[in-house]
């Protein structure tokens, strides 16, 4: 996860766990799908990936990122953008999404 203000990305990152996986119950941030923000030109970008390619709540997901950060930031463009690489593993769950995914 890399961000370029790190006061922006910390922000953004807090905002985008509001997101919660439908199919997991985890927020997207916790799980490890937000894989870099950055800020340029005023335009806010945030590349995340999902559990996997074929997933049915693609579209639901980004739609929701794009609405919670232009809500959050509305002098802000806000750009989505998918990516598969590199392919998302249960190891980039945080442990707080551990923690949520052990019921403690």
């Amino acid at each position: 996860m890399e961000t370029q203000t790190p006061d922006l990305g910390h922000e953004v990152f807090e905002t985008l766990k509001y997101i919660i996986d439908p199919e997991i119950g985890i927020n997207i941030v916790d799980l490890g799908l937000v894989y870099k923000v950055s800020l340029e030109n005023g335009v806010l970008s945030v590349e995340l990936t999902l559990t996997t390619p074929g997933c049915p709540m693609s579209n639901t997901i980004v739609t929701a990122v794009e609405q919670i950060l232009q809500q959050r930031f509305p002098a802000m463009q806000v750009q989505v953008e998918l990516v598969w690489s590199p392919p998302w593993t249960t190891d980039m769950i945080s442990e707080e999404g551990e923690r949520q995914l052990n019921g403690m």
